[in-house]
C-alpha cells in the first residue's frame, strides 16, 4: 500500500499555500494571512466539542445529491478501519473504534436506502449526534483551503526535454514506527539530520534514485507541494507518483520569501503568475527553492492518489485535518464558499455544502482551525486549489451512543 501524502497536505496549496505557510513556523510577522487559525491546543486537546440539545443543526439534507461518490468515499474509511492497525488511534474521547466503524457504516447505509434528501435527513437526525470544530479560539471559525494533484508530461530517463528529476526514498533515511524522520544513518552507525533541501541540490547524494525526469524545476517544486502528480509518459503510458516520505526539515514558504524580499507584489500572486516568475528568471530557481529546506522524495503507485490513512482520496468529498485533535475516517459536513470559474474565466466565490471523510493530513494543517480539501486531479482542479482561502464549518457525525 503506497504511503500517504504526509508533506502538508498541503501546506501546500498552489499558489495560496506556495505564498502562505499553512501554519509552518516560519511565517513572518508581516504578512500572515493564517493568524490565529494556527494556534494550536494543548496536549491531549480534542478539536470537537459536542452540540447541545438546544443548538441548531446544519441542514443535511443537502449530501443526499452527491451519494455515488459520498458512497465510495465511505468505503475507503471502512477499508481503512477494517485493518486492525487503526485501532491504535482510538478511542477519540468518547468515540470508540467500533463507534466509528458503525457510523460511517451506517451513514452510508443511509445514502443507499433513502429514496429522497428528505428521509435522508429524518435518518440522520434521529441516530447521529453531531460534534462541531472548535475552531479558532473555540469560535467554530475553521480556515479552509484546497489541494490536488497535477498532471504533467514526463519520461523514465533523462533527456533534453526532460532534465529535472524527482527522487525515490533514499536508503540511509531513517523512520520510526510510525513513519517520522529520525535523520540519516552514516557510515560509522550515527545518526545525524538529513541534508537540507539546498544541501540534496549542492551534492550528488540522491544519484541513482532518480524515479522520473520532468520539463521544468517549477513542476518537480509543485509535485514535491502537493504530495503526489500524475505523470504522462511517451506512447501514451501514464504513471502515479506518491509520497514515500521527506528529509525532516520544516516547511518554509517561498511565497513569503518573494514578497519579503521584494521579488514579487502580493496583488500579483497566482499560479501561472509563480510559475512565470521562474520561467523569466531561472536563476532564481538555485536561490529561492533551497529556502525551503523541506526535501519531498517519491513512490510510483497505482490508483491513487491517497491519503494518510492509506486509502484513495476522493474529489470534494475527502479532507485534511489536524490528526492529532481529530478522528481518521469520520464523516464531516462543511459550510464554505469555495471558488468556481464563469464562462469567461472570471473567479466566482460560490456557498458550498458538502459532506465528506476525514483522511488526510498535513504536516503543516496544525490546529482546530485548519482545513484541507481535496479538489481533484489535473488543471482545473489545481486552478480552484490554489484559490482556495476561505472561512467555513465544520461538523462531524457519529452514531448516538
Amino acid at each position: 500500500m503506497p504511503t500517504p501524502r504526509l508533506l502538508l497536505t498541503a501546506i501546500a496549496l498552489l499558489p495560496l499555500m506556495l505564498i502562505f505557510p499553512a501554519c509552518a513556523s516560519q511565517t513572518t510577522a508581516a504578512f500572515d494571512p493564517l493568524g490565529e487559525y494556527c494556534v494550536e491546543l494543548q496536549p491531549g486537546d480534542l478539536g470537537l466539542s459536542q452540540l447541545g440539545p438546544g443548538q441548531a443543526w446544519p441542514d443535511f439534507s443537502i449530501g443526499w445529491q452527491h451519494r455515488e461518490e459520498l458512497g465510495e468515499a465511505c468505503q475507503n474509511s471502512l477499508d481503512y478501519l477494517a485493518h486492525p492497525s487503526s485501532k491504535e488511534y482510538f478511542p477519540y474521547g468518547t468515540i470508540t473504534h467500533d463507534l466509528m466503524r458503525r457510523s460511517v457504516t451506517r451513514f452510508q447505509e443511509l445514502l443507499e436506502t433513502s429514496d429522497s434528501a428528505e428521509s435522508f435527513l429524518a435518518g440522520l437526525t434521529q441516530e447521529f449526534q453531531v460534534w462541531m470544530a472548535r475552531g479558532r479560539q473555540n469560535s467554530g471559525d475553521v480556515l479552509f483551503t484546497g489541494y490536488g494533484t497535477p498532471i504533467y508530461n514526463g519520461s523514465l530517463t533523462q533527456t533534453a526535454r526532460f532534465p529535472f528529476p524527482l527522487y525515490a526514498l533514499p536508503d540511509d533515511l531513517v523512520k520510526d514506527k510510525k513513519g517520522n524522520i529520525l535523520g540519516r544513518r552514516t557510515q560509522g552507525n550515527q545518526m545525524v539530520p538529513y541534508f537540507t533541501h539546498g544541501e540534496l541540490r549542492q551534492n550528488t547524494h540522491l544519484r541513482g534514485q532518480e524515479i522520473v525526469w520532468l520539463e521544468t524545476e517549477y513542476d518537480c517544486y509543485n509535485a514535491m507541494v502537493q504530495g503526489s502528480a500524475i505523470i504522462n509518459l511517451a506512447g501514451g503510458k501514464r504513471i502515479e507518483i506518491g509520497y514515500a516520505g521527506n528529509n525532516g526539515h520544516d516547511y518554509a514558504s517561498i511565497g513569503a520569501y518573494l514578497i519579503d524580499s521584494g521579488k514579487l507584489r502580493k496583488s500579483e500572486l497566482s499560479a501561472t503568475r509563480l510559475r512565470q516568475y521562474f520561467t523569466d528568471h531561472p536563476a532564481a530557481v538555485s536561490e529561492v527553492f533551497p529556502k525551503n529546506p523541506r526535501f519531498i522524495f517519491f513512490q510510483k503507485f497505482e490508483g491513487g492518489p491517497y491519503g494518510c490513512l492509506g486509502q484513495p482520496v476522493t474529489a470534494m468529498h475527502s479532507l485534511a485535518t489536524d490528526k492529532d485533535i481529530f478522528p481518521r475516517a469520520a464523516v464531516v459536513y462543511c459550510e464554505v464558499r469555495l471558488p468556481d470559474f464563469d464562462d469567461n474565466g472570471k473567479q466566482i466565490m460560490r456557498p458550498t455544502r458538502f459532506f465528506a471523510l476525514d483522511q488526510d493530513r498535513g504536516g503543516a494543517i496544525l490546529s482546530a482551525g485548519r482545513c484541507d480539501v481535496f479538489m481533484g486531479l489535473g488543471e482545473e482542479a489545481m486552478r480552484r486549489a490554489g484559490h482556495v482561502l476561505s472561512r467555513g464549518r465544520m461538523y462531524y457525525l457519529f452514531l448516538k451512543n
